[in-house]
């Protein structure tokens, strides 16, 4: 592990943001595939249960709405306060016990979404006052291994409550996160926020404000853009993924399970190095880099082995992250503090929107097409992405000044 690594994990307030995001992203994990599990069990319907994970991507698409809020209140404030709103959300749940019932699920569901795209707005914010620029892409590297190393423990917990005592226990698992992470993000002292002015606008000039703060600043909207090629290279990706188990590997459903394991932990090592290899590479480069690794992963698809396809989700694991890394770290770097939670979301809205617009499209493509067809297009969107995103204009962090003192606020 890198010194500037070590320097993060000291840092009090860094420490402590990172844990809540630990502690609220192991709840979200498990809620996620317990709630299509939960509409599953009680309607034995496959398009049902699928519904809920649309409801809980729908609000990415008004990312640059939502986001506006972020830079209305103060971050920390916000994160508070919108963890405990959604404890209590979810409570109500507890009141689902028939199929009749399951229109709950989808509306909490669907709030689930929207304080998501919030949370990430203002944490966003926060990060970029808590957190010394030359150390932003190591701590986005550990969130990201943190939110991944979730991934993969959280739906097999989840999974094994759901049996043992029903959607309800997961639900007070969740609300009790939630409530944990309130409590680690109240402890975060922020830095210094750009004043708020007296006299707001419309909230659709700030959302414009938002949109124009990122096409004006070119390493950013590039990586950005980027980052949403390639999520539409995943969601291609991900759509063929059950044939290639069935079609390809001749594989039972499960190992579905197996191929999204190791893709996670290509993940939790990919956010663990990205700090250092950004500082030796333009972060232009190092993103396209990455992106030739996730289209190698998914052309390794193509090839019918067991062993190959392993390998294959390691590499997607492994390089997929590492455009969000580097556009999320240029997003926090070089926004301004007043604007940092409208950007942030229309940023997120531009890389993952994609993914679900394109994961239905390939869904289409399957039914009617070779999966092998499906993922050589993703291949190809990939390698497109990675030299789009080259062209980036060159940034590399600086090393953080060696001291004993405490980052500056």
């Amino acid at each position: 592990m890198s010194w500037a690594v070590s320097r993060v994990l000291r840092d009090r307030d860094a420490g402590l943001y990172l844990t809540g995001v630990v502690v609220s992203g192991f709840g979200t994990s498990a809620m996620a595939l317990v709630s299509g599990v939960w509409v599953k069990s009680l309607t034995d319907s496959n398009s049902l249960a699928a519904l809920t994970g649309v409801c809980l991507w729908a609000a990415t698409l008004f990312g640059p709405l939502i986001g506006v809020a972020a830079d209305r209140v103060g971050r920390r404030t916000l994160l508070v306060r919108t963890n405990l709103a959604m404890a209590v959300v979810l409570l109500t749940l507890l009141t689902v016990r028939s199929a009749d019932q399951v229109w709950l699920v989808f509306a909490v569901m669907t709030l689930y979404g929207v304080s998501g795209v919030l949370l990430d707005a203002a944490e966003a914010g926060l990060v970029g006052t808590t957190v010394r620029a030359e150390l932003l892409g190591e701590f986005n590297g550990l969130r990201m291994s943190a939110n991944e190393g979730m991934k993969l423990l959280a739906p097999l917990i989840g999974a094994g409550l759901f049996v043992r005592f029903g959607g309800h226990g997961v639900v007070l698992l969740d609300a009790a996160t939630f409530v944990a992470a309130a409590g680690v993000f109240a402890l975060v002292r922020p830095g210094e926020e750009a004043k708020r002015p007296e006299a707001r606008r419309r909230w659709l000039h700030e959302t414009r404000e938002g949109v124009r703060g990122l096409r004006q600043r070119p390493a950013p909207r590039r990586l950005v853009l980027a980052g949403a090629l390639t999520m539409a290279a995943a969601g291609l990706n991900g759509a063929a993924i059950y044939a290639v188990a069935d079609e390809g590997l001749h594989q039972g459903p499960a190992f579905v399970g197996v191929l999204y394991a190791v893709q996670g932990v290509g993940s939790v090592v990919a956010g663990l190095v990205a700090g250092a290899a950004m500082r030796r590479l333009p972060e232009g480069v190092f993103a396209a880099a990455g992106i030739v690794v996730f289209a190698v992963g998914v052309a390794l698809r193509l090839v019918a082995s067991v062993e190959v396809a392993l390998a294959g989700s390691a590499l997607i694991g492994l390089g997929l992250p590492c455009v969000l890394i580097a556009a999320m770290t240029a997003v926090q770097r070089e926004t301004p503090d007043a604007l940092i939670g409208r950007v942030a979301a229309t940023a997120s809205t531009l890389m993952f929107a994609p993914n679900a617009l394109a994961a239905a499209a390939g869904a289409g493509l399957i039914a009617t097409a070779d999966h092998r067809f499906v993922l050589a297009g993703a291949a190809v969107l990939g390698l497109a992405a990675a030299a789009y995103a080259a062209r980036a204009p060159a940034e590399v962090f600086p090393e953080p000044v060696q001291s004993p003192e405490p980052v500056a606020r």
